[in-house]
């Protein structure tokens, strides 16, 4: 049975790849992920911000408008929570590749085009075999039209890339107007793969402390539905590779996102709830799905579910959904 898979220029022994997590913070964990069967490992971020300021200039930042009200200073982030420091996420790169020998893809969170893009270059130099770009940005300026958003990528995907030889990853949001359009400029941006999807994790009001606190939810198998969408509409259209995240728990859930089109197929939440050892249970279960259905290897099922041979993939998208209506018994016993 044949599980390699090409990611990044990388040749996988398997699509299963650890997406970006804290699981990744420590290198024993690391260590763990690769004895259960983990192909490559997406480190935990790196943010924008922790280039942007020392600690002691986020700490007054933080500060400003403390007492202008009871709770303004719970909009922001701690000082703890910019941890590692720069040179700390280096010699984490550096101390990876040490304890393992499946790749290491260092992660980079940034939202604007600036001097932290240049962070990119000294995490190749710490040893990162690619890197992942995840843009994370929600505008709230209703006066910045969506053509300037969408270029703020672009300028950002270039700047990185200016800046380093190994290949990008962009982990990106769906929530563009066009992202058929979108993800080709992408690829022509210079991305070697689209990581679908980052997700936004909305903060939630504490009644009683009068708090905006974080609200960080798992995902569950529910959120795997629109990359699996939009890996199947992609496939074959662009040159870019397709890496699907978000909502696979099961091997069942990681072959869905293969049969559409998928090179590599992530896998977090199901890691923080069960622990590294589900690998090696989806690997499992992949093999034995695969062996009963008579494939012989992943590039023989990958796209063939996709909608590569769909003359209007946006006509089909439009008889789909008539059809998922018509057929739900809205109250039917």
């Amino acid at each position: 049975m044949d599980l390699t898979t090409s990611y990044l220029g990388l040749k996988l022994r398997t699509p299963l790849v650890v997406a970006a997590s804290p699981l990744s913070a420590e290198t024993n964990n690391l260590k763990r992920m690769e004895d259960s069967g983990a192909s490559a490992v997406v480190l935990h971020s790196f943010f924008e911000e922790q280039l942007h300021q020392d600690r002691s200039e986020s700490n007054l930042n933080l500060e400003r408008g403390t007492f202008s009200s009871p709770e303004a200073l719970t909009y922001f982030p701690r000082n703890h929570d910019f941890f590692p420091s720069p040179e700390e996420y280096l010699q984490h790169i550096a101390r990876a590749k040490d304890v393992v020998n499946i790749p290491i893809i260092a992660s980079l969170n940034g939202s604007s085009v600036g001097g932290w893009t240049d962070f990119a270059k000294q995490m190749q130099r710490a040893g990162a075999d690619a890197l992942e770009l995840n843009i994370y940005s929600i505008p709230t300026d209703m006066d910045l039209p969506g053509a300037e958003v969408e270029q703020a990528y672009l300028d950002i995907i270039k700047a990185v890339k200016s800046e380093v030889t190994i290949p990008i990853a962009v982990k990106v949001s769906p929530f563009f107007s066009n992202f058929a359009n979108m993800a080709k400029r992408f690829d022509d941006a210079g991305a070697r793969s689209l990581v679908l999807f980052n997700r936004f994790y909305q903060p939630d009001i504490d009644l009683d402390l009068l708090e905006v606190r974080p609200n960080v939810l798992l995902s569950t198998p529910m959120a795997m539905r629109v990359p699996l969408r939009w890996i199947a509409i992609l496939f074959g259209r662009i040159q870019a590779n397709l890496a699907a995240t978000g909502g696979m728990h099961r091997a069942s859930d990681v072959l869905k996102m293969l049969l559409a089109g998928a090179d590599v197929a992530m896998l977090c939440s199901v890691l923080l709830r069960q622990g590294s050892g589900q690998i090696q249970v989806i690997e499992r279960d992949l093999i034995a799905w695969m062996e009963d259905h008579q494939y012989a290897s992943i590039q023989q099922l990958r796209g063939s579910l996709s909608q590569k041979n769909c003359p209007n993939p946006g006509a089909f998208e439009r008889v789909q959904y008539a059809r998922a209506i018509s057929r739900f018994p809205f109250g039917n016993k």
